[in-house]
């Protein structure tokens, strides 16, 4: 099971289904995701709650542009069967600039930019646009 990849499908397709927010159960790495997303403005609030089960949920909110999300597509790069590394030399732009690229490092969950400036690799978790 790929739960960044079911994360980031969920993310979308309330985003293609005009969605206010979306409910997804609760990690460390997927609230530094979301955290990394929020500052990029793909998604807007997030919020770490309890369901009716008192299990921990995150609660994000879906950003627009007009009427269509910011959030069109996204592209699972490093999956639980292959793992992908790159180190920050070999990080590139997604999309010329347009896109998003999403790096673990050991400093974090970092943009692609972020881990070039910062002289940090790590796997590849990503690229949105």
């Amino acid at each position: 099971m790929d739960k960044i990849g079911d994360m980031l499908t969920t993310i979308k397709n309330a985003g293609q289904a005009s969605k206010a927010s979306v409910v997804i159960p609760y990690s460390n790495l997927r609230h530094a995701i979301a955290e990394c997303l929020s500052k990029q403005n793909y998604v807007g609030a997030i919020s770490k709650r309890t369901d009716k089960k008192d299990k921990p949920v995150l609660e994000i909110v879906i950003s627009y542009n007009g009427k269509s999300p910011k959030m069109k597509n996204v592209e699972r790069v490093s999956k639980p069967s292959r793992r992908i590394y790159m180190k920050a030399k070999e990080l590139r732009p997604v999309k010329n600039g347009s896109g998003l690229l999403v790096v673990s490092t050991p400093k974090g969950v970092l943009t692609g930019d972020e881990a070039r400036k910062e002289l940090v690799g790590g796997e590849v978790l990503f690229k949105i646009w």
